[in-house]
Order: C-alpha cells, then sequence, then structure tokens
C-alpha cells in the first residue's frame, strides 16, 4: 500500500527521563522513527523531557518540545501545532499511557488528532491484564489462571482461591513496576498494595506461579495486508519468576525444535491479529513447561519495547524504523531491507550466529537493599555480545559488564579455588543456585569448578541442561588452560580457548607461573612503556597472552550482521570478532578514527555520554573521516548501524579495542608462524596509526587510554599525560597549587593510617574521593574515625590500589559546575551550571540551574578566570568539566574531569551550541576560531535539570542524597522564570508539586533556622502545615499555625499515618542522627510509596517554594527549542 496522505504532521511522544525498566533504547527507537518519518516527507512534532537524549537535538525534529509528559503539557503542544497523528509505540509505555489519557479524555477528538501505531482498542486489549486474558482464552490460547483485582481485599482472596506463591502484575506499568512473587498472605498486602498504587488504572493481575518454567519471548511485527515475521526469538537462561530485563538472554532461542519454535511462532500471529497490531512491532512473551512441553501466554507489549532494540542489533532488522513506516501505510514487502539492498522486510531475519544480553545491576548504590530478582525490573544497564558459539557470545558479553569480570564467573582479583570446604552438594551452594541473584552465574562456576556435574547445576538454577553443559565445557577449559605455563601452551588449546570466549586476561589468570627464565615474548608488556613487567615467577599478563597468541598466528576476524544467515550480501559494515576463518571486514584505505563509547548504561554513566559519542560521529564524518564507532550496548543510538560508517560491536576492554585497532591500521602481509617456535616478538606493524577518540564515552573509554597509549595507539584530543594529572587526585593538587588556585585542604592516603593523620590535620568532617570512578563510587562524608575506616576500606577496593584522596568537607557550600571546550590555544566556557542542592550531594543527584542565579558576578568572575587557566594549563583538546565549590567567600575548585560531561546535552539544549559536535571537530585539527566559538554563549530564560531517582523500585532503600550518585536519568525544564522552569522539571521527573494542601516539616536543629522562612511562605500560599515536636515547637515559637504529630518511632498517629490518609501533599525532611534517620526513612517511603513530593534539602524546599508561588502566580507556556533559539537569534541581532 503506498504511505498515507491523509497525514502531513506527526507528534511523537517520547519516554522521558531514564529509569529502571525504561532505559535508552526508547532513544534509539525513536530517533529511528523521527529521522524516516521525516525522510517520508512528514512534519514531525516531538515532545520529550530527557535533554541527554539524541531524539531532543533540534536536528532530528522538526519542532523538539523538551516539556513534562503530562496530559495538560501535551495539549498545549498539540493546540498549538495541531498535528494530524500522534504516535505513541515508539515511546515505551510512557508514551503509550500518555496517549490513551489524551484518548480517553477527549483531547484527540477535540484537535482531530488521530492515533496511529496502534489503535486505542488494541492498547486496551493488550495492557488490560483481564482483558487480554479472555481474549486469549477465547482464541484458545493457554494462560496461567488468575484474575485481575483492584482492591489488597480482593488480592488476598483470590490468592486463596489459587493458591501461594502467586505472582502480582500491575497493568500499564513498566518494567514490571510494582509486581512481585508472594508466598504468603503479609507479602501479599505489601506487594498487591504497592501493585494497585503503581498501576495507572488501578488495577493487578494475579494468577498462578510458574516458576521454574522456560521463558521465550518473539519480536514480531505484523501489517495491514496481514504479512507477518518473527524477527527474532529470544531464550532466558533464567527460568520463569525474573523479569526478561533483569534475565540473561540468548537470540536465536537455543532450546527449542523447530517444531517447537514453529508452534511459538503461530501462537504469537494469533495473539497479534486477536489483539488487532496491524502497524507495527510488537513482544510476546511465552513460559514453556520443561516436563511436558506445555505452553502458556504470558503477555504482550503493543509498542516497540525493550527488547526491541535488543532484537534489532542482534538481526540488523530496525523494528522501530519499518514500525513508523508501517503506522503511514506501508507493507512489510514494501520496504526494503537496508543490510541486503535486495530483500524486503517481510522476509524473516535468520541467525548463524549466537547474541548474549547480560543486565548490569547497581545494588552496590543501595545499601540494605534485598537483591533477589523478581517479576519487577531492577538492572540499570546491559551488555550485548555477539559470536558464533554460545560460549564466545557469553564470555564476550561477561567482560563487557565492566565489573571487574574477564570471563565466567572470573574476576581479576578473585581467586578461582573453590570455597574452602565446600562441597557442590551443599545447602549454601543449592541456596546460592536457587535463588535469582546477579551473583547466581558466578556461584554457577564456583559449584562446577567444585566439581559439581552440569545436569546438578540445571536442577539447583533452573538452567536448561543444554546451557548447564555449555556452562561446564567453559570449566573444563579452564581445568586444561591450569595445567600450563605460557611457555608450554600448545597452539591447538589457546585457539580453543579463544573460540570459547577467553579473554587474553582470563588465561592470563588461569596459567600457571613458570619457573624458567622467562622468555622474550614473556617480557613483551615490559619492553612498552607504561605496562609494568611481570615478576619472576609470576603469572603472565595480559600483555604476554596476547605477544604469544599474536605469535602463533590466533587472531581475530570479524564477521558482518547480514540479517539473512550469509545468503544475501551485507553491505553495511556491522561487525563482531570471532575465531574462525574468514574475514569480512573489507577495510578500507581512506582517513578514519576510532571512538570509544561508553558501554552498559550504569549509575554515574549512561545516555549522555552516548549523546556525545553520536555527536562525534556525525561531526567528524562531516569532516570527510571513516568513522568506526566501538561498543557494547544494545540500548544506543550510537550503536545503530547507520551512525557510523562501521560499527563493531564488541566489549570496550584493552584487548578487544586493540585487535580492532590493529584490523583498521592495516597489518603487514608477512607470514605469521603457526607453531610454539619462533615467537620472538609481536608481528604487528600497521601500515597507518588510526586515531582513537576517548573523551566522549565518559569514564570507561579513559580508563583504556594509559594501555592505548602504551601500546602505540594516538589519542587524538586532550592528551593522555593530561587525562592522568587530571585524576591522579596528588598531581592535580600540585597543579592547582602551581596556578594559585584554591582547593580544599587534602591529602593522599594509602591506609588507613594515613588517612587519619590527614583527617586530624584538617578535621572532621572530610570528603573521601577515590581516583579513576565514575559516579562519585565510593566517595562518601566521614565525620569521625569510624566512619572513616569504614569508607576508607570501601574506596580503597574501588580504587583497585590507587591512593585515595581525604578531602576537607565543606559543609554549607553551594556547587557551580562549568562545561568547557579548549583547541590548545583558548578556552571557551559552554555553560555554568548553579547547583539547587548545597554541597555534599552528588552533581548527578542535584537539581542544577542556568544561569546561576544567586552566584554573584564576582564570584562568576573568578570561576570563569579559573576555568580557563585549569584548561590552559592542561593543554585540553575537546571537553573539560570543572567543578567548584563557594564557601565563606572562597571559590574552591573540586576536582576536573578532561572529556565530556553529563551535562554537555543539557547545556547544547540550553544554549542552541552543539558543544560536543565542536570538541570533536577540535579534536581533529580545527580550531574554536575557525568552529566560530570565540565566547560563551548566550541564554534566553532558565533551564533547570532535575535527577530522577530509583528509590522506589528499591523498598527498603536508603532514602538520602550523598557525595555517591543514584540517580538514572534527568530531566529538563525551561521557563522564562526559575520557578516555572523549576516547576516544569519536577513535573517531568514524576514529582506532584501541590499547590495546595498539606506540608510535614521535619528538620534537624542545624536547619530549623533556615526552615522559618520556607514554612512562612508555605503558609502564605495556602499550605496547612504539619511537624514532628521538635519542629512543631520551633515554628509554634514564631507564631506560625502548625499542627505537631508524632514520628514513626513514638507510636500512636505518625507522620506515616498522615502520609497514608491523604492530608500531606509535600514533605520536607532532613533527619540528622541515628534514631532521627530511622524516623525519616520511615518518612520518606511513606512519601514514596503514596507518591507524595518529598523534599531533602532546604535549599531543595526553596526552589519548590519558589515553583508553588509561580504555578499560582501563572500558568506554563510552552516553546520548541527551534522557535526559542530562533527568537533569540533575532535579539542577538
Amino acid at each position: 500500500m503506498p504511505k498515507r496522505t491523509d497525514i502531513q504532521s506527526i507528534l511523537i511522544i517520547g519516554a522521558g527521563p531514564i529509569v529502571i525498566g525504561q532505559a535508552c533504547e526508547f532513544d534509539y527507537s525513536g530517533v529511528q522513527a523521527c529521522k524516516v518519518l521525516r525522510r517520508e516527507g512528514y512534519r514531525v512534532i516531538l515532545v520529550n523531557s530527557n535533554p541527554a537524549t539524541i531524539m531532543t537535538d533540534p536536528q532530528f525534529a522538526d519542532a523538539t518540545y523538551i516539556e513534562p509528559l503530562t496530559p495538560g503539557i501535551v495539549e498545549r503542544i498539540i493546540e498549538r501545532e495541531r498535528p494530524d497523528a500522534i504516535l505513541p509505540t515508539v515511546g515505551g509505555q510512557t508514551g503509550l499511557n500518555l496517549a490513551m489519557r489524551l484518548f480517553k479524555s477527549g483531547v484527540l477528538e477535540r484537535y482531530g488528532v488521530q492515533l496511529i501505531g496502534a489503535s486505542p482498542d488494541a492498547i486496551d486489549l493488550a495492557e488490560d491484564r483481564q482483558l487480554f486474558k479472555e481474549a486469549m482464552l477465547k482464541a484458545g490460547l493457554g494462560v496461567p489462571e488468575g484474575e485481575t483485582v483492584t482492591t489488597v481485599d480482593g488480592a488476598l482472596a483470590l490468592a486463596r482461591q489459587i493458591g501461594y506463591p502467586v505472582l502480582v502484575r500491575p497493568s500499564f506499568t513498566l518494567g514490571g513496576s510494582g509486581g512481585g512473587v508472594a508466598y504468603d498472605e503479609a507479602q501479599l498486602r505489601d506487594i498487591a498494595d504497592r501493585g494497585l498504587r503503581a498501576s495507572p488504572v488501578g488495577q493487578v493481575l494475579i494468577e498462578q506461579s510458574v516458576l521454574g518454567w522456560k521463558e521465550y519471548e518473539l519480536e514480531v511485527m505484523r501489517d495491514r495486508a496481514d504479512n507477518f515475521v518473527v524477527v527474532c526469538s529470544i531464550e532466558n537462561l533464567d527460568p520463569m519468576g525474573v523479569h526478561t530485563g533483569d534475565s540473561i538472554t540468548v537470540a536465536p532461542a537455543m532450546t527449542l525444535t523447530d517444531r517447537e519454535l514453529q508452534r511459538l511462532r503461530d501462537q504469537a500471529k494469533t495473539v497479534m491479529s486477536v489483539v488487532g497490531v496491524e502497524t507495527g512491532g510488537s513482544n510476546v512473551q511465552f513460559a514453556v513447561n520443561p516436563a511436558d512441553g506445555a505452553t502458556i501466554v504470558i503477555e504482550m507489549n503493543p509498542r516497540v519495547s525493550r527488547s526491541s532494540a535488543l532484537a534489532s542489533k542482534a538481526t540488523g532488522f530496525p523494528i522501530a524504523k519499518i514500525a513508523a513506516l508501517l503506522a503511514v501505510g506501508y507493507t512489510l514487502d514494501e520496504i526494503p531491507n537496508d543490510i541486503t539492498k535486495v530483500t524486503p522486510a517481510s522476509f524473516e531475519p535468520s541467525l548463524d550466529y549466537v547474541v548474549v544480553k547480560i543486565p548490569r545491576w547497581a545494588f552496590e548504590k543501595f545499601p540494605g537493599v534485598d537483591p533477589t530478582l523478581g517479576p519487577q525490573m531492577k538492572s540499570v544497564g546491559e551488555v550485548m555480545a555477539i559470536g558464533t558459539t554460545f560460549n564466545e557470545a557469553f564470555q564476550k558479553a561477561m567482560r563487557g559488564l565492566e565489573i571487574g569480570a574477564v570471563g565466567f564467573g572470573m574476576k581479576r582479583a578473585k581467586s578461582q579455588e573453590p570455597r574452602a570446604g565446600q562441597s557442590p552438594g551443599e545447602g549454601s551452594w543449592l541456596s546460592a543456585l536457587g535463588s535469582p541473584s546477579p551473583e547466581r552465574i558466578f556461584a554457577a562456576a564456583d559449584a562446577l569448578r567444585a566439581g559439581m556435574h552440569p545436569d546438578e547445576l540445571a536442577a539447583a538454577s533452573g538452567y536448561d541442561p543444554w546451557f548447564a553443559e555449555q556452562l561446564g565445557a567453559i570449566i573444563a577449559i579452564e581445568r586444561e588452560l591450569a595445567g600450563h605455563t605460557l611457555a608450554s601452551l600448545p597452539a591447538v588449546l589457546l585457539r580453543e580457548a579463544k573460540q570459547n570466549g577467553f579473554a587474553d586476561a582470563q588465561i592470563a589468570l588461569l596459567l600457571r607461573p613458570d619457573e624458567r627464565q622467562k622468555t622474550e615474548d614473556q617480557s613483551f608488556s615490559s619492553a612498552e612503556p607504561g605496562l609494568p613487567p611481570s615478576p619472576p615467577a609470576a603469572r603472565p599478563g595480559e600483555m604476554d597472552v596476547r605477544a604469544r597468541r599474536k605469535a602463533l598466528g590466533i587472531t581475530p576476524v570479524y564477521h558482518r550482521i547480514d540479517t539473512c544467515a550469509a545468503e544475501f550480501e551485507a553491505h553495511t559494515p556491522y561487525m563482531y570478532s570471532t575465531y574462525a576463518s574468514a574475514d569480512e571486514a573489507a577495510v578500507t584505505d581512506k582517513p578514519k578514527v576510532m571512538i570509544l563509547g561508553g558501554g552498559p548504561n550504569r549509575i554515574g554513566q549512561g545516555i549522555e555520554f552516548d549523546y556525545c559519542c553520536v555527536h562525534a560521529c556525525l561531526a567528524l564524518r562531516d569532516l570527510g573521516y571513516e568513522t568506526i564507532m566501538v561498543n557494547c550496548n544494545p540500548e544506543t543510538v550510537s550503536t545503530d548501524y547507520d551512525t557510523s560508517d562501521r560499527l563493531y560491536f564488541e566489549p570496550l576492554t584493552l584487548e578487544d579495542v586493540l585487535n580492532i585497532w590493529e584490523r583498521e591500521s592495516g597489518e603487514a602481509t608477512d607470514e605469521r608462524p603457526k607453531t610454539n617456535e619462533d615467537i620472538s616478538s609481536p608481528v604487528f606493524r600497521p601500515s597507518s596509526f588510526v586515531p582513537v577518540l576517548v573523551q566522549f564515552g565518559g569514564q570507561t573509554p579513559l580508563n583504556l587510554a594509559k594501555g592505548l597509549a602504551a601500546y602505540g595507539v594516538p589519542i587524538w584530543g586532550t592528551s593522555q599525560d593530561a587525562i592522568d594529572l587530571a585524576e591522579d587526585r596528588g598531581r592535580f593538587g600540585a597543579l592547582l597549587r602551581s596556578l594559585e588556585i584554591e582547593q580544599p585542604e587534602s591529602g593522599m592516603a594509602a591506609d588507613l593510617p594515613a588517612a587519619r593523620e590527614i583527617a586530624a590535620r584538617i578535621g572532621y568532617p572530610v570528603l573521601v574521593r577515590p581516583s579513576y570512578v565514575l559516579g562519585g563510587r565510593a566517595m562518601a562524608i566521614a565525620y569521625d574515625d569510624d566512619g572513616l575506616a569504614q569508607y576508607l576500606h570501601e574506596a580503597a577496593r574501588i580504587s583497585e590500589g590507587q591512593p585515595v584522596l581525604i578531602d576537607r568537607y565543606l559543609e554549607d557550600a553551594f556547587e557551580v559546575d562549568v562545561d568547557a571546550v579548549g583547541d590548545g590555544q583558548r578556552v571557551v566556557i559552554g555553560g555554568i551550571m548553579e547547583h539547587v542542592e548545597e554541597a555534599g550531594v552528588h552533581s548527578g543527584d542535584s537539581a542544577m540551574v542556568m544561569p546561576p542565579y544567586k552566584v554573584s558576578a564576582y564570584h562568576l568572575a573568578i570561576i570563569r578566570d579559573e576555568t580557563i587557566r585549569i584548561g590552559m594549563a592542561l593543554g585540553v583538546r575537546g571537553l573539560m568539566n570543572v567543578q567548584y565549590a563557594i564557601k565563606d567567600d572562597e571559590v574552591y575548585v573540586l576536582e576536573v574531569n578532561p572529556r565530556s560531561s553529563r551535562t554537555v546535552p543539557f547545556i547544547a539544549k540550553a544554549t542552541g551550541v552543539p558543544l560536543a559536535r565542536i570538541a570533536a571537530q577540535v579534536a581533529a585539527g580545527k580550531t574554536l576560531a575557525e568552529l566560530g566559538l570565540l565566547a560563551e554563549p548566550a541564554l534566553d530564560g532558565f533551564f533547570v535539570k532535575e535527577a530522577v531517582l530509583p528509590f522506589e523500585k528499591f523498598p527498603g532503600a536508603a532514602v538520602f542524597l550523598s557525595p555517591e550518585m543514584r540517580s538514572t536519568g534527568e530531566v529538563m525544564g525551561h521557563a522564562s522564570s526559575f520557578g516555572h522552569a523549576f516547576a516544569k522539571a519536577e513535573m517531568g521527573a514524576n514529582q506532584k508539586i501541590p499547590t495546595a494542601g498539606g506540608a510535614l516539616l521535619t528538620v534537624n536543629d542545624f536547619d530549623k533556622g533556615a526552615i522559618s522562612r520556607i514554612a512562612r511562605d508555605l503558609v502564605r500560599l495556602g499550605f496547612s502545615l504539619y511537624a514532628t515536636r521538635g519542629t512543631a515547637a520551633w515554628l509554634a515559637q514564631l507564631g506560625l499555625p502548625v499542627d505537631a504529630v508524632n514520628k514513626v518511632s513514638e507510636g500512636g498517629s505518625t507522620t506515616a499515618d498522615l502520609i497514608a490518609a491523604g492530608k500531606v501533599q509535600l514533605v520536607i525532611s532532613t533527619p540528622l542522627g541515628a534514631r532521627a534517620y530511622q524516623d525519616g526513612q520511615a518518612l520518606r517511603s511513606a512519601a514514596i510509596r503514596h507518591g507524595v513530593m518529598l523534599v531533602t534539602t532546604l535549599t531543595g524546599a526553596a526552589a519548590t517554594v519558589s515553583a508553588i508561588r509561580a504555578l499560582k502566580a501563572k500558568e506554563l507556556k510552552v516553546r520548541s527549542l527551534q522557535e526559542h533559539h530562533a527568537r533569540r537569534a533575532i535579539v542577538e541581532r
């Protein structure tokens, strides 16, 4: 069918901030939809609240609105733009739910807007648990026994009928939010209550447990002509009971027979037909009983799903792009395959390789949280790897996680010996294997090493016996390797190990030390500057193994993702490594540059760095370079096959990056030895030296820079020495002293006595800062010797032997962030951001405002001067971020990061100046003068960035802000006044800013003076005040009307009861001390559970009052970025 001509403009709803369960895969899908619809001639209007995304760059839509994703705000956009249609299916659950609210409230009908991609009936049928169940039963498909309920009592009654355990599944939620497995009535009361609150429609499904069954999902597409394709089959390694986003998954499904796969395919087609999805992609999930093969349908998503990004990257089949084309009238047989150029999209992909996805969690950020995995997703990111076998892909994925693992169950700092005194059959083993957690896969490795048979592993863990057998084969190769030294290692065994995904570092850990004199190849690493030699009789190092492997001619080749199992030629250079014979890399001799991505998303390093990598690719391509992207994150735009000229889907380790660099640099054609003889030196001689960019992907590529530079790899941009100088706390302190720039008193400590000596000299409290970390990992404030001992132990472990910086903590200071770009000749400031929260809160967790609205011109002048001087002293060529603190009229430098920062996209959206693009061009040799950036960009209005925290996903988590980052994403609000901008940012972060009602105040003694003005303003704005007894007595002395309420520890009618009763719409809580902390924790948990706005700092409370005042004075307005920057340009002229 031809595309629709009855619509000319389409509104695309984005997914909002990155949250657990809905991450940057929807930036990827949104970008694909925007690009293809504009290419087809449609006017695209985009609304999203997340400034860190590529999709919110003005170049991807005709009108880009970075606004809160609420019905009221989107209605204002519809009123201004008058779109003909809304495409809600590429914005995750957020986009789908918002579109349905607009539909059911009559907004779409009022403005004549159509829903495309999925009809309202199809969305309702798929998302309403009861309707979906009834439809499946009517179609003759199996579903778990159960019903939907709308009350806790209803859930309890149904559970008594079904029997425990039961699964709780809220309707219309993302990532399994609010769901769980209840084993008894007490658990069900808690989970059902949480699930009912999480569901936008107040509905949860209570169904029979199918724990232990095998789980599969099919990514499928269907069009109006009833063409149907299975894009990809995916199998969970973990049995049912673990959210698919938290399970290790494998594509294609490994343990299904052709007959079984066809049965699932037929059922998936029936599901699509019954639900009525005929213009897009969907995800259908199944459970299969391993005992008898019985199959039931679990659920389906009538939209592009989280797994769609994985399936797209696994197959090269761009699901979101094709779904957008189907939504505007095309059929699958009319859409060409970009990779083969000859097959249509109705031609089902076929894989002749294996893809493995492993999630990454961040439980270390939330002490006290139960790490048990269940139906509610808890992971913050994922890594994907491709290989010719499961073992190869699995081990590559393990080392790509960046958790210190070099392979299956192996970490660099951990002995690989079985746990002493344990045998495979003991209860502790069975408990570790039977309980789903991030450590289960490591327990499986330990059990196999201790002698557990793969069949026993399968029985204990629920893994399919086939997977258990593959894992056992990896351990068998481990044992063979452990019987050799590097010198005695046979080439055949080394090649087998590489074909099974073993890393050089992993092999080095397994080999026996060689007591004989080291051979020349073993001392290869010693010859490279910056790489320490292996001591006598020590295990060989990673570089020693690399040298021997290369000398034996064992090097990787690169295969292409071709979607059709090599039946048709692949025209897109989208590649993965393997140890086989044929090489499909087809390296060119064009001028080229490698860009290293950020790896898996995690707290502290997220989508912002992918944004920078994508801009680097686009900018360098425009300069005529062939761009080579290396990354292992399937969620990202950077790993889309058309973002760079060449894409290597590989782990970001030194070994894997060097392998790619050598392949792209070209190699001498002399014959390499194939035996253990004549291996005295490495044989690689590059014909060209491909430069590498490390400053755009966050801390991950920066940590590789030293090893790459030591190997002779050219690092573009800021020099490796400058990077090291900024990261090394001691060297950096010396630089600041030489520049006569103030920094907090500090010292470097390698052990606890030294740390205590420093603390005694500078005085408590002190800030403990590890080197070479991201997201403030293990940063903490110590108030005494005991706290210092606790935090130093963790910091030293994270720093892997590096000394730890002990800083004087600047209490009551406020912080400022600066992003700048330098070209070696000048440094230009891109933006200055004031933190809303006081010092002590990680910059990633603090709200920020541009321009600074409380910093004096005097202090801003100092900050500008010092930023420029630091940048020039470091010789920064590219991006730089500097963090300052202002206390007692003094400006202090806290740290400098000579790389892209989390705030670069935010500044770009606020100023209209693409800092990342400019920095990439500078790295390639352009000057800032040539690029026209000679002065700090001007601003029009206020821009507020707010963090989004995941506490609701982690019941029991300590709800407080600290120097260690805990947020998963961010939003932006912009307006002509600070109050309105802050209000928009809070709304975008899903905070309900009240304009009336009750405010509950409980602050520590140090904050009582400052709370007075806030309380008085709240009364003037019409709020009723409640406070705990100490705070209430203080406010009463000031003549303010306030009702005292008990803390949770005092019993009776407490603060938590007041919140549950709906009498409180705003909570301001700043506890201090152990008892106050416990009371505060209960209070804050209640606020989160009941959706009450929670503020934990007084500066945040003051900003909230400004927002309330602004909302009461004047309604919010909306304006696209294109219009905003066009008006600013006119004013400047």
